[in-house]
């Protein structure tokens, strides 16, 4: 079986002139070589087809793929998760991981939290500033947390994005508007112990293969998973395997957040606990990072005692599975 490789290689992006933090979500070279190297021991023929732009010239030129291991995360826009699935399912291509709708409204973070709200799963009060004037609406119970609608690893993210009073709040979310361009989350701040969960397959065959706690060393920013904690993650935080009942509810919780939003394949779900130790959703994330070491899938997959060519096994399983069966069509659970 011939399978295509789609990613976003950030020594690409840097060379183009954008920014550290604008390419913190691309991976590197490690990433692929693991990638590529665990499907070519599974038995797959690989190709290295990189971004979208390159994606879209080896589609016209004719290229084609039976299977194509996607986990490219676009550069620009709500739905730049969702770009390369949406050329190869154009062109009749099947691909890992979630579709287009899927990838789409999981990156639009206020989106996602309404449909969780009403499949009955616990998730943070919101709100969201589209202009700055928006923040005078606002009637939540101090302290929030703002962030950008629709980034990932940590960007737009420091300990100033925990916020006590109303100038606080105007004063970051004029920040994030300018910098980041896009509308701003805010949500009641939970203060108990935070989890990410990996989940693997899709629908009744999902399972949570491990929930991970995230904890903040002294050289850690405070209380938030921020964008330097993330990219400083050996010196700032321990991640430790969850154990006991509030790993167990996170797991719960996390499932039914993946199987509830349709997700396929694989994910990866970030939950916390408030002052109750009630478990929480906050986001989802339908292409987890993949890097072996450095990743939180693969590092909690490697606590769980699932190597890291066994990830990649379970995830073309799963795929293939849903080419077999034709991609008949899924009803997500309300």
């Amino acid at each position: 079986m011939r399978v295509g490789i789609t990613y976003d290689l950030r020594l690409d992006y840097l060379a183009e002139g954008y920014g550290e933090e604008e390419t913190a979500e691309f991976d590197q070279p490690a990433t692929i070589d693991a990638v590529e190297g665990a499907l070519q021991l599974l038995g797959y023929e690989t190709d290295r087809i990189g971004h979208v732009r390159n994606l879209a010239k080896r589609l016209v030129a004719g290229d084609r793929w039976d299977l194509v291991f996607n986990f490219a995360e676009g550069l620009r826009g709500i739905g730049r998760e969702a770009q390369v699935p949406a050329l190869l399912e154009a062109y009749g291509i099947p691909h890992t991981f979630s579709d287009t709708l899927v990838l789409s409204l999981a990156l639009h973070k206020a989106m996602a939290k309404r449909v969780i709200r009403d499949l009955g799963i616990p998730t943070p009060d919101f709100a969201v500033v589209e202009k700055i004037r928006d923040v005078e609406g606002i009637r939540l119970p101090y302290p929030l947390f703002a962030k950008p609608m629709a980034e990932g690893t940590g960007k737009g993210i420091t300990a100033a994005n925990k916020i006590r009073t109303r100038e606080e709040l105007a004063a970051r979310c004029e920040y994030l508007l300018n910098v980041y361009k896009q509308p701003v989350l805010v949500e009641t701040f939970l203060s108990g112990r935070e989890f990410t969960v990996g989940i693997l397959g899709t629908g009744s065959a999902a399972r949570a293969v491990g929930a991970m706690e995230i904890i903040f060393l002294a050289t850690a920013e405070k209380d938030v998973y921020s964008y330097v904690n993330k990219e400083e993650c050996e010196q700032r935080i321990e991640y430790r395997r969850g154990e006991g009942p509030i790993a167990e509810e996170a797991k719960m919780v996390a499932l039914a957040a993946h199987v509830g939003l349709g997700c396929l394949d694989a994910s990866r779900v970030d939950v916390r606990a408030d002052a109750d130790g009630r478990i929480h959703f906050i986001e989802i994330n339908p292409l987890a990072g993949l890097h072996p070491q450095h990743s939180d899938l693969p590092i909690l997959c490697t606590q769980t005692g699932i190597e890291y060519i066994s990830l990649i096994r379970a995830i073309m399983e799963s795929a293939l599975e849903r080419v077999t069966a034709h991609e008949a069509p899924r009803v997500a659970a309300g």
